[in-house]
């Protein structure tokens, strides 16, 4: 059903979403791409500007590393990538580009009555495949899974 599944990480404590994920990948013989996004428009009116760019870039390539060999050593194909730029775009850009079957992403919610948070709900509306979302809540207890289908 899927060869190709997206998960776009985030470097926050998501270990739900990764497991979903590799589920997925599994039961579907599918490969998992990881995409980390580096928000630039977080540091670009800073004055060490370039100190905040390596600093996050550091971190998103250890993220992916990270990620990259717990995926692996379960057994599971990876690919990852790095990008800047706008997040909700550029996971939507990736997903058309790498011709990936499902977006699997966890959703960071603002406010209690809020269940998605904006990059999600951008994915969803904006995604030509299928969008698994998970919401992140701060505790595994509390994750609750909501299926949505992409455009």
């Amino acid at each position: 059903m899927y060869e190709h599944v997206l998960l776009p990480i985030d470097g926050t404590d998501a270990d739900d979403v990764v497991v979903r994920a590799a589920s997925l990948a599994r039961s579907t013989d599918a490969t998992v791409h990881l995409l980390y996004v580096v928000d630039d428009r977080a540091f670009l009116t800073l004055e060490d500007a370039d100190d905040a760019a390596d600093r996050l870039r550091r971190e998103g390539e250890t993220t992916l590393a990270d990620v990259r060999s717990r995926l692996e050593a379960a057994g599971l194909p990876v690919v990852s990538e790095l990008r800047w730029g706008s997040p909700g775009p550029e996971i939507v850009d990736y997903a058309e580009s790498a011709g990936v079957d499902v977006v699997v992403m966890g959703a960071h919610a603002d406010y209690e009555d809020n269940m998605l948070g904006s990059v999600s709900q951008h994915v969803l509306a904006q995604s030509p495949v299928p969008v698994l979302t998970v919401r992140l809540t701060g505790s595994s207890d509390d994750t609750r899974e909501v299926t949505l289908a992409g455009n």
